[in-house]
């Protein structure tokens, strides 16, 4: 073979062999059940095999030496795919519990809805409640975002408002254990599962605003109330789901953002795709565009009014919260279609 032609061959090859060895590494080192020294040097010799396969493509030996990487490569997918999530483990205690729901008729009942009384991040009064909603009387639906690493990335929390005043919001959160942390990179690796939390909103909204310090704001979504009851229920569903078989969390491809976007797609909105649901800091943005918010403003000054973190700490998580939050946010007429 002319050798211009073999390098043209070769490239796209190696580059292939190249970012599965990065894939296969990083997911020996992340999730390897074996001490720090066994996961290094377990990750270590799988980088070293891909390099010397990269290098052997240049080789007289570049079929052997894809052959032998694409049997070992075989190998730790094998054991990558039987990696499974934990269902119990030592659980920090915000996310100790999933919800579950039973829908009878117009009844709603979700068992382990979290009420936590917050102090800071260590000190709290842990309470787990069992409560009935009434869907006939779910009437709107509320965006939370909750910037915690700058302006790009935010936590989405999606808050249903029933009539009479009742808000009962759903976090989607990495369900960490005792002791550790929320790591985008181990992340993508196996290293979490998923957690759905349904919780008033003074406590999984006020402990970002009130005790984390973080920026949240809140955006009232242009939604029926049909709608509105169509996401809450998919939100159930999936709690339901998660209960009977866990999964694991994902930095880009299940997270707090694109579970939201598959649910309301399966509740019947169009939601397409969009960079902004993977940076999802830009959320407001691509709502805005879409019009599911008040567009009768320009868009930083709607962003203005959507920050709660003022109004949130002035009322201290008392049980007015949720109505002292919204003060001056205004709510986008639905408009109904013919």
């Amino acid at each position: 073979m002319p050798r211009p032609m073999a390098i043209v061959l070769i490239f796209p090859v190696a580059v292939i062999v190249a970012a599965l060895t990065a894939w296969s590494s990083l997911a020996l080192w992340y999730r390897l059940p074996l001490p720090d020294g066994g996961r290094a040097i377990g990750a270590g010799v799988f980088l070293l095999f891909g390099l010397f396969s990269v290098a052997a493509l240049a080789s007289r030996l570049r079929i052997k030496a894809l052959l032998s990487f694409a049997i070992v490569f075989a190998l730790v997918l094998f054991w990558w795919n039987s990696i499974k999530p934990e269902a119990n483990a030592a659980w920090a205690p915000d996310v100790a519990r999933q919800v579950t729901g039973r829908l009878d008729g117009n009844s709603l009942t979700l068992t382990d809805v979290r009420d936590f009384e917050w102090r800071s991040n260590s000190d709290f009064t842990e309470r787990w409640t069992t409560r009935t909603y009434d869907m006939s009387k779910v009437r709107t639906v509320d965006l939370f975002m909750s910037y915690w690493a700058g302006p790009k990335i935010a936590h989405v929390i999606f808050s249903f408002g029933f009539e009479g005043g009742e808000q009962l919001a759903w976090s989607i959160e990495v369900r960490h254990k005792v002791g550790g942390g929320f790591s985008p990179l181990a992340d993508l690796f196996k290293n979490d599962p998923l957690v759905v939390v349904a919780a008033d909103e003074r406590d999984v909204v006020g402990v970002r605003s009130n005790v984390r310090g973080e920026d949240v704001q809140i955006y009232r979504l242009r939604a029926s109330a049909e709608q509105a009851r169509n996401l809450l229920l998919e939100y159930v569903a999936e709690a339901n789901a998660l209960a009977r078989t866990p999964q694991f969390y994902n930095s880009i491809t299940t997270n707090c953002t694109t579970t939201v976007a598959k649910l309301m797609r399966v509740a019947g909105d169009k939601v397409p795709f969009d960079w902004r649901l993977i940076v999802n800091g830009y959320l407001p943005d691509y709502a805005y565009d879409r019009g599911a918010v008040d567009t009768s403003m320009p868009l930083d000054r709607l962003r203005e009014i959507a920050k709660i973190d003022v109004r949130a700490r002035a009322d201290g998580l008392s049980p007015d919260f949720s109505k002292a939050i919204r003060l001056g946010v205004p709510l986008p007429v639905v408009v109904a279609t013919p």
